[in-house]
């Protein structure tokens, strides 16, 4: 479905999400979502974007529902601090107390009904408010940026082989052979408490500035596990709409061999247009 609407400022905003089961899973794990909106202030209006990728793990369709209560849990949470305008909260802490909650409920679901034992889930999410972008990341799934025919990274695996590069004790190369490639550390619902990356945790400042011109990937490991990073690049420059870049880059993750399934959703920030342009691709069966 396609939306459009005012926005503040000088930016024009493409989005589009796609979320596909793959050709080896018989279901599809992930869960995604993004939400265009704005709030009124006393100042004037504050335009909103959230962008969420989950990657559930975990049998008989745990992993479903651990990604699913992610999503749910978090967006709500969220977006019921914007709109109540919480006082004395920034954007970082808002997102902190989002993930917690999603990470208490989920540990407590799995630890209550045998069915969902050890069940849980990756999430990236991105929260911007007008052109500025925060993040909260736990897990190995990724948020990129693409600016100036450059991609950059947004995000640090929580995972083995990421620990592994980062000590040099393997090369990127190896890494992607590495048979304990698809392990991962840290998770929402394995223990009750979660360390959160925020853009602060990883060196940066609170939030990225976004230009004219930039594009905002976020995926789960489905996606980078057969696409490099290049390949992410020439796909996003290339394609016309955020929607075409989504539809792309599943195709070729699928042609690449992916065993897994593949989430992306693809921001384009067109520059100093005043309407904002939402495209949503809902999950694929």
């Amino acid at each position: 479905m396609d939306h459009e609407w005012q926005s503040k400022g000088t930016m024009q905003f493409d989005t589009a999400m796609l979320s596909d089961k793959g050709m080896v899973r018989e279901n599809n794990e992930d869960s995604c979502f993004v939400l265009e909106t704005s709030e009124s202030t006393d100042s004037g209006i504050t335009y909103y974007g959230l962008y969420l990728v989950a990657d559930g793990m975990g049998g008989h369709q745990a992993g479903e529902v651990a990604s699913a209560k992610a999503v749910e849990i978090i967006s709500s949470a969220i977006l019921e601090k914007i709109r109540a305008l919480s006082v004395g909260l920034s954007f970082p802490q808002i997102i902190l107390m989002a993930i917690e909650k999603a990470n208490n409920q989920i540990y407590n679901i799995a630890q209550t009904n045998p069915a969902f034992s050890g069940m849980g889930t990756t999430v990236t999410l991105g929260l911007r408010v007008d052109n500025q972008l925060y993040l909260g990341h736990v897990g190995d799934s990724r948020a990129y940026l693409v600016r100036g025919g450059e991609i950059v990274r947004l995000t640090r695996d929580h995972s083995v082989v990421e620990g592994l590069v980062r000590a040099g004790m393997i090369t990127q190369e190896e890494a992607k052979h590495h048979p304990d490639r698809h392990k991962i550390f840290r998770c929402l619902g394995n223990s009750p408490n979660v360390f959160i990356d925020t853009y602060k945790e990883i060196g940066n400042e609170d939030s990225l500035i976004i230009r004219g011109g930039d594009n905002l990937i976020f995926c789960s490991d489905g996606l980078t596990s057969c696409v490099s990073d290049n390949e992410i690049l020439a796909v996003v420059v290339g394609a016309k709409s955020a929607h075409y870049s989504c539809e792309q880059l599943v195709s070729m993750a699928n042609e690449g061999g992916s065993k897994d399934n593949i989430s992306i959703i693809v921001v384009k920030s067109r520059g100093t247009q005043a309407t904002t342009r939402l495209t949503q691709t809902v999950k694929l069966e």
